[in-house]
C-alpha cells in the first residue's frame, strides 16, 4: 500500500489541491470580481470585457500553448498532473459558479477566497503539477530563478493580472481587492511548499561532548558532528556538536541534552532544506 500510496497518491493530492483551488475561486473571488490573479483571472477580465463566455472553459483554451511548453520543460509528470489539475478546477469552477453564495464583503472574501486558492495551489505545486496558466510560468521562471520561493514569483505574475483587472473593471478597488487576494494566495502558497519542510538545527557546546552525539545517534537516530572550536576567554581547545533534527525532534534533542549534561550551551535555528540521508534528496526541479 506504501508504494502504491508513493507511485500514485500524488493523482489524488492533486485533485483535492484542484477542488480546494476552484472552491476558494469561485465561491468567494468570482462573485466579488475579484480575480487570484493567473489565467483564471484573465479569463475573468476577458468574459467582463466581451460579456459572455464561462471562466473554466476560456481558462482551458488559454493554457494549451501553456501546457506544451510546460511538458517539454519540466517533464511528463507535471504535464499529465497539469492536465488533471486544470481540468478539474476548470470543470469545478463551472459547476461551483451555479451555487449561489450569500453576500460576503469584497475584504473578507479577498482573504478567505486568497487563503483556500493558496492552500490548494500550494498542495498542486508539491505533488509535481499545476493547475495550468501562470502557475506553470512560475514554475519554468522557478528553474531559472532557484534562490526566489515559488509563491514571490506567482505574487509578481499576478499583480500584471490585478492590474488589468482594475483597468477592466475600471474600478480601482476591484484592484485593489484582487491585490489582496494575491498577496494572501502568495503566502498561503509558499506557506504549505516551504513551511512543512523546516527541519532545526542545533549546535551543542558542552564537555560531555562525546555523549551527547552516541544519544544523538542512538537515541534519535541522526548523525552528529564535531566542530572545533575555542573559548575567547580561556582560550581552551573545546568541540562542538552540530546535528539536524526534524522539527517534532527538537524537545527530544535538548532533553538529551540536559540530561547529561544540565550546563551545555546549546544553540537552535531553523533550517530550510536539508538535504541527506534521512532528509530531503535533491531534484533539480525542486520548488
Amino acid at each position: 500500500m506504501k508504494k502504491l500510496w508513493v507511485r500514485f497518491g500524488w493523482i489524488l493530492e492533486t485533485m483535492v489541491g484542484s477542488a480546494l483551488f476552484a472552491v476558494g475561486f469561485a465561491l468567494f473571488l468570482e462573485p466579488n470580481d475579484i480575480s487570484p490573479g493567473g489565467v483564471s483571472g484573465i479569463a475573468l477580465v476577458l468574459i467582463h470585457i466581451l460579456g459572455f463566455g464561462k471562466v473554466g472553459t476560456l481558462t482551458i483554451l488559454i493554457n494549451l500553448p501553456l501546457f506544451i511548453l510546460g511538458g517539454m520543460k519540466i517533464g511528463k509528470r507535471f504535464f499529465f498532473g497539469s492536465l488533471l489539475g486544470m481540468t478539474l478546477s476548470s470543470v469545478l469552477i463551472d459547476l461551483l459558479a451555479l451555487v449561489e453564495m450569500p453576500f460576503v464583503e469584497p475584504v473578507v472574501a479577498a482573504i478567505y477566497g486568497g487563503v483556500v486558492c493558496g492552500l490548494g495551489l500550494g498542495v498542486v505545486f508539491i505533488c509535481g503539477a499545476s493547475t495550468g496558466g501562470s502557475d506553470i510560468l512560475a514554475r519554468l521562471l522557478k528553474l531559472r530563478y532557484r534562490n526566489v520561493p515559488i509563491g514571490q514569483i506567482a505574487m509578481s505574475i499576478d499583480g500584471i493580472v490585478a492590474v488589468m483587472t482594475g483597468l477592466a473593471f475600471q474600478d480601482i478597488t476591484k484592484a485593489l481587492y484582487t491585490g489582496i487576494a494575491v498577496f494572501i494566495c502568495g503566502k498561503a502558497l509558499d506557506m504549505v511548499v516551504y513551511r512543512f519542510d523546516y527541519s532545526e538545527v542545533a549546535l551543542i557546546i558542552s564537555a560531555k561532548h562525546e555523549e551527547i552525539a552516541a544519544g544523538i545517534i542512538e537515541k534519535l537516530d541522526r548523525g552528529a558532528t564535531f566542530l572545533h572550536g575555542e573559548g575567547s576567554y580561556s582560550h581552551r581547545d573545546t568541540k562542538v556538536v552540530l546535528t539536524a533534527v526534524k522539527k517534532r525532534q527538537i524537545t527530544e534533542l535538548k532533553d538529551l541534552v540536559m540530561e547529561i549534561d544540565p550546563g551545555a550551551f546549546v544553540i537552535v535555528q531553523e533550517a530550510h532544506q536539508v538535504l541527506g540521508d534521512g532528509f530531503a534528496r535533491f531534484s533539480k526541479n525542486e520548488l
